[in-house]
């Protein structure tokens, strides 16, 4: 019997339409179904078929809601074990996947094929609507709510509404205050990390972003954009009260202090205020006018000169700049031209 055992185990299990090679039976059995379709296991649930048991049994809990594997850190539970030991590298800091090209680490395998895609430059997930390309599918389906002008996580302090969850925890931090990005070379705390990111510019005495019109650089973005609105005159922040504009929002702020009483008043005005389009409603009117807007879609602004639309007018006084350099730049060129020898 042992003999006959032995035999066995030295036994290679061959697929015959590929010749992949398995230790057990059971092993190219279960692999046959990829060439045959077959999914013989069924979920009396909701109808879905699957190949092979674990991954029956997995889907199965999402039904049941069972979560057998434990952290033991912070107690969280996964449906699956191999869930629970990705999850434990939140903890361990521990960064298994590194990149080929530039050495950069990360936690999770996925991770690490979507940075790839950064050094290749591949873009392989489309937007059907507007045929915009992107390198990870997250990213795309986060993309497709600006189509659709959905946005479900909604602030609970204020009502402001956004399309992304990380959108909103940022916001939250505003009412919160805090601020758990810290710059190491100064100590600075911030509580976005695009704002921290911008910050550490400020080190580095680099000064990426060009004003096209007066030739200024800005080590900031922020810097270069409240620069560019004496360009274009756009004032964007508007105060509520009477309408009058400002190029900054600390500017505004100093001026809402002129309508104090004004800004009371809003707390008590009656509500709820119910929008008529989506169904949603808000406590204070301030909040369900800044909400109404959104439901305003389209480019109502649009380039006499090449046809292009824009969403909002500052957009379009922007792209007229381009125009204008264009136009300088041919004359520039038509006086060189005429001074010289003939």
């Amino acid at each position: 019997m042992e003999i006959e055992d032995q035999l066995n185990a030295n036994k290679k299990c061959i697929c015959v339409i590929c010749g992949k090679v398995y230790s057990q039976k059971s092993h190219l059995t279960e692999h046959m179904r990829s060439h045959t379709n077959e999914k013989p296991f069924v979920c009396n649930m909701c109808g879905k078929n699957f190949s092979n048991k674990r991954r029956f049994d997995l889907h199965y809990r999402t039904h049941t809601n069972e979560k057998p594997f434990s952290c033991d850190v912070c107690s969280k539970s996964f449906i699956d074990k191999s869930h629970l030991n990705v999850h434990y590298r939140s903890h361990t800091k521990e960064k298994p996947f590194s990149c080929e090209e530039c050495g950069k680490a990360f936690s999770f395998k996925t991770h690490l094929k979507g940075h790839y895609l950064t050094h290749t430059n591949e873009k392989p997930f489309s937007c059907d609507v507007c045929k915009k390309t992107f390198a990870r599918k997250s990213n795309l389906n986060e993309h497709y709510l600006v189509h659709t002008n959905e946005k479900p996580h909604t602030c609970c302090m204020c009502g402001k509404a956004f399309s992304r969850k990380n959108n909103l925890n940022e916001h939250y931090r505003t009412h919160t205050n805090e601020k758990p990005h810290f710059c190491e070379v100064c100590g600075k705390s911030f509580s976005h990390k695009t704002h921290l990111n911008e910050h550490r510019q400020l080190h580095t005495n680099d000064k990426p972003y060009s004003c096209d019109v007066c030739g200024k650089s800005f080590p900031l973005k922020s810097y270069f954009n409240r620069h560019y609105r004496i360009h274009i005159k756009e004032k964007p922040c508007v105060c509520e009260f009477c309408g009058k504009g400002f190029f900054q929002s600390s500017n505004l702020k100093r001026h809402l202090l002129t309508h104090k009483d004004q800004k009371d008043q809003i707390f008590i005005d009656e509500g709820p205020f119910i929008c008529d389009i989506c169904g949603k409603s808000f406590p204070l009117k301030v909040i369900f006018s800044r909400h109404y807007r959104s439901h305003k879609t389209g480019k109502p602004w649009v380039c006499e000169l090449c046809g292009k639309g824009f969403c909002q007018s500052n957009n379009l006084k922007r792209h007229l700049l381009i125009h204008e350099n264009q136009k300088s730049s041919e004359k520039k060129s038509k006086s060189e031209s005429a001074v010289l020898p003939p």
